[in-house]
């Protein structure tokens, strides 16, 4: 641990005690403190962890939840630190002159200087498909409010002083200050104490959109662009001035659009999504924009200017007699006045009262292009006389920014399961007269549904009119979606919702049914000119189960063989999107079933897209724990198979990593950085050194099928599994407290099958056993390698030379690292029947024991965390403080299943899920 994170966190835990003795009393203070001192002499194995939870046995919840919000509290400032001192190592070793990282832009480039037989071309190529893609969603312990970001930032920034001012001789008026900071600090966390961290009322669809926009603001309408121009200009370092201008990363969301499973989300709110999402970035411009033409004073009696910029001034309707000699200063209040207008014509009423001027004024943009064409006029003039230095500053980056957001900021995924597309179009069939009553629509065979889906394809008649009966809430539910989906395309262009995804996909009439309400929208319509469909949107099928990824490549030939969708394809640019899904994988499957079913599926589909000559762009439905496919980035596209990274990756981004990684500047460039990285590298070099791929890939196709009936013979096929599951973690309390917008299942049933992953990953980080991210591995692989040393030299060898195997255990050993099977034990006692208590936790542990043990045998490594001391350190030192919230949250999880639903105990156990995730940071 360095000094630094050491001092920052002993100075804001006494800040943090002074607050809580002062706004509650010595006594709870007290509290607070000799439970800290209990859980690390638990955490030494000092103390029995029994007597951590016997500690709040008999005190009343006021003060329950007091020591919880202290130690959830203590979890933010502790990350807050650790970030500071993350940067300032990055900063300490960029001053040193040491190698760039790996992960960074520098590294890379350097690697591809190196290397030989990379050319312009091949770059050029790479580009020209380049998509780099964060895809925010949402996630029920990641709905933080405003408040808390505002006090993190100022802390933050308070902190950073103070690291100057310690860094440098102390003087009289240096020590002042230091005091001035302390007590700011100490002003900021008082507020936040008396602020709620969690809201009373459920959070909705528009808390989500709020929460995932606010890191825009924070970081990325800077960091983006700032990526995309340093990119281009590191790649025309290496290979010259024709590799192309391409914009290599561009944001998207889920937030608003996701409506698999989720009731909540509707038309209204993906046009609140979208309008605010555009609202973010147009403020942005205009902002820029202003700050533009207070700094571009430059005066024709000292500078020349364009013909076409003056005219540009002309059209400014800027008549002040002071900026007669700055025309740069008239066009660009012209420029102003249009994008205020834009902005008004998109957002709200308030915004256009406020800019009632500009409205009745100026005329708004019709286009991105339109605006852009105004500010190259600027930048052209500017280049002309000798001013590219003015030009490479703030315009370029009000330029970037509109290359890299447009006038819709990010791309907003449309995401629906195929089982509720088929029940729309069977309800709009009937109603059309399309099909006969009774069976219907769905009672077709596979077959006919493909006839009858592409006869509607490309009919000219809607399915749908004004005077049509009425259909069914979730029928019109879906159609107001789309419908908006439509508006919003009208309003800000092609690329606000530029993907359909059919979660579940298992045929390829799945994927058909979601075009014919594409169609219905006119997002996508029949040209009988040229014989085929044209449209705006993607259909990306979602392979998540084991079978549906075994069956992917199958199903994508199958689909490529239809005329009327590969026509389509072509006219698309002959790209298929293919998104894949780890969560349910792995709940169906297993942690190393799903990732090599992954990897395996990877492989087929990119055959199969090399044999029909078609592009290929995988999007990845990763969520931050392990079982969710979490991990570091730039390992987990190196992790993917030859051919898988053609430039382009997409990896959807939830939970308490979205603020982990882009929650400040610094941290949202290094992950920036870290994801561009391993795109280039995985599409340019060689990544995989494999001297027999073919029996590697036998080897894991043996291991993870036995891994898998371990797996299987816990959750599927012991009979007390889902009592263990649902007693021993908090799941039905997450559904329960509205944790989050989306309910905890797509069906009521207690099918595991049917569970949501994130409530699956989330309860079992909770309660600290992290079973999707380990359970099975050990078993699989001891079965496979047995007694024969041979084997054994065989996995560590595949260790050293494939990024995947090295990637899938390193990531379960740091999962394993968070694990506490002493408190996965007191979790167990949550379980009513005793015997079904202690089998299936015994069964848990034991194969916790073993899969460590294969861990280090594969390895050599002496820790889980060994090459990542950071993190270890981290989880060395977090571990004791988070001990607390998990003898609070099982005592409080026995009184509320006694039947007290009393405000207090439910908002506690909320805080403790909401601190816990804090805390592990990985849990989403």
């Amino acid at each position: 641990m360095s000094e630094q994170v050491r001092d920052d966190i002993r100075l804001l835990g006494r800040i943090l005690g002074r607050v809580i003795a002062e706004q509650e009393g010595e006594d709870v203070y007290e509290l607070v403190e000799s439970t800290r001192r209990l859980a690390f002499g638990v955490a030494r194995g000092e103390e029995d962890a029994e007597a951590l939870l016997s500690t709040f046995r008999d005190v009343d919840e006021n003060k329950i939840n007091l020591v919880a919000r202290s130690f959830s509290h203590f979890a933010l400032m502790a990350n807050i630190a650790e970030d500071l001192d993350d940067e300032s190592a990055l900063a300490a070793r960029e001053d040193s002159g040491e190698h760039a990282p790996d992960a960074s832009l520098e590294g890379v480039l350097a690697k591809l200087k190196a290397a030989d037989g990379v050319s312009t071309s091949e770059v050029t190529r790479v580009l020209d498909a380049a998509l780099v893609s964060p895809v925010f969603t949402a996630h029920p312990t990641e709905t933080r409010r405003r408040t808390v970001f505002d006090v993190q930032k100022r802390i933050i920034k308070l902190l950073r002083e103070r690291h100057g001012i310690l860094a440098q001789p102390q003087t009289p008026r240096r020590i002042t200050r230091l005091a001035e900071i302390e007590r700011e600090a100490h002003l900021r966390m008082t507020i936040l104490w008396q602020t709620a961290l969690i809201r009373i009322a459920r959070p909705q669809i528009e808390d989500e959109v709020n929460v995932g926009l606010r890191y825009f603001k924070r970081s990325l309408l800077e960091q983006v662009p700032a990526i995309n121009r340093d990119t281009i200009a590191g790649l025309r370092d290496v290979f010259g001035g024709a590799v192309p201008n391409r914009q290599v990363v561009r944001t998207g969301s889920w937030i608003g659009g996701d409506h698999d499973g989720n009731p909540y989300v509707t038309g209204e709110t993906l046009t609140y999504a979208t309008r605010t999402a555009a609202d973010t970035v147009l403020e942005y411009h205009v902002d820029q924009l202003g700050l533009l033409e207070k700094e571009l004073s430059i005066s024709d009696r000292y500078s020349e200017s364009s013909a076409e910029l003056q005219e540009l001034a002309a059209r400014g309707n800027n008549d002040v007699p002071s900026r007669v000699d700055e025309p740069y200063r008239r066009a660009i209040h012209g420029v102003l006045g249009r994008m205020t207008a834009t902005r008004a014509s998109i957002a709200g009423d308030s915004v256009k009262d406020a800019a009632q001027d500009e409205v009745n004024e100026f005329a708004p943009y019709s286009s991105p292009a339109e605006f852009k064409a105004e500010l190259d006029i600027i930048d052209r003039s500017l280049r002309q006389f000798n001013d590219a230095i003015i030009a490479d500053d703030r315009l370029l980056r009000i330029r970037s920014a509109l290359d890299s957001f447009g006038f819709h900021l990010n791309a907003l995924d449309l995401r629906q399961n195929s089982e509720s597309f088929e029940a729309v179009l069977d309800e709009l069939f009937a109603g059309a007269g399309v099909t006969a009553s009774g069976a219907g629509y769905k009672g077709l065979n596979e077959q006919a549904k493909r006839e009858l889906l592409a006869a509607e394809l490309t009919s000219a008649r809607p399915l749908t009119f004004p005077w049509s009966a009425t259909y069914s809430e979730v029928t019109e539910r879906e159609l107001g979606i789309f419908r908006a989906a439509a508006d919003a395309v009208d309003t800000l262009g092609v690329d606000v919702v530029p993907h359909c995804i059919v979660s579940m996909t298992g045929t390829v009439s799945d994927i058909l049914e979601p075009m014919v309400l594409l169609k219905e929208v006119g997002l996508l319509s029949f040209d009988p000119a040229r014989g085929r469909l044209v449209g705006s949107v993607d259909i990306a099928p979602l392979f998540e189960t084991i079978d549906d990824l075994k069956a992917g490549a199958k199903i994508l030939q199958e689909l490529w063989d239809v005329p009327l969708y590969r026509d389509y394809l072509r006219g698309r640019g002959d790209t298929q999107e293919v998104v894949l899904g780890y969560s349910d994988s792995n709940k169906d499957g297993g942690y190393l079933s799903a990732n090599w079913a992954l990897y395996d599926a990877q492989l087929e589909i990119v055959e199969a897209c090399n044999t029909h000559g078609i592009g290929l762009r995988f999007s990845h439905g990763r969520g931050g724990a392990v079982g969710r496919g979490g991990g570091p980035t730039y390992d987990a596209i190196l992790a993917q198979p030859e051919g898988a990274v053609r430039g382009s990756v997409r990896i959807t981004e939830q939970g308490e990593v979205i603020s982990a990684r882009y929650g400040t500047a610094t941290t949202a460039r290094r992950h920036l950085e870290a994801f561009v990285a391993g795109t280039l590298e995985a599409s340019l070099l060689n990544t995989e050194k494999l001297k027999e791929p073919e029996r590697a890939y036998s080897i894991m196709r043996e291991i993870s099928g036995l891994a898998g009936e371990k797996y299987a013979s816990l959750v599927r096929h012991d009979e007390g599994f889902i009592d263990y599951f649902t007693q021993s973690t908090p799941l039905h309390e997450i559904g329960d407290l509205n944790m989050g917008s989306r309910p905890t299942a797509r069906k009521q049933t207690e099918s595991i099958a049917d569970l949501r992953a994130i409530p699956w990953v989330l309860s079992w980080s909770q309660s600290r056993v992290n079973l999707p991210g380990w359970f099975g591995v050990g078993t699989g692989i001891t079965r496979w390698a047995g007694d024969d040393d041979a084997r054994w030299d065989d996995l560590r060898t595949l260790y050293h030379a494939w990024p995947f195997f090295r990637s899938v255990l390193d990531n379960m050993a740091q999962v394993m690292g968070k694990a506490s099977m002493d408190l996965a034990k007191i979790y167990s006692t949550l379980v009513d029947d005793i015997e079904t208590s202690q089998r299936v936790y015994n069964t848990i542990a034991e194969e916790y024991a073993l899969t460590r043990e294969v861990f280090h045998r594969i390895t050599d490594h002496d820790s889980l965390m060994a090459g990542n001391e950071r993190l270890e350190r981290s989880v060395q030192r977090r571990y004791p403080n988070l001990l607390p919230l998990n003898a609070i949250q099982i005592e409080l999880l026995r009184r509320y299943r006694a039947g007290d639903d009393s405000f207090l105990v439910s908002k506690t156990i909320q805080v403790t899920m909401n601190g816990l995730a804090t805390g592990l940071r990985t849990s989403g």
